[in-house]
């Protein structure tokens, strides 16, 4: 395997990150708060589950 130079690799960082397509600040916060109402619609569904399995078992265990 061939060696880099540090500046050689460093150049290559920069024309590899020129490449890359960057998010809007508005496309950043508009995929922000879509994951803080996942997380939150996923934590109130996953209470609803946990409190029907809490209730069948107490059921079922008398």
């Amino acid at each position: 395997m061939a060696k880099t130079s540090p500046a050689e690799f460093v150049r290559q960082v920069r024309q590899e990150t020129s490449k890359v397509t960057w998010p809007t600040r508005k496309e950043t916060m508009v995929t922000t708060i879509m994951v803080f109402i996942m997380a939150a619609v996923m934590a109130v569904f996953f209470l609803g589950v946990d409190q029907v399995l809490s209730y069948l078992i107490k059921l079922i265990l008398g």
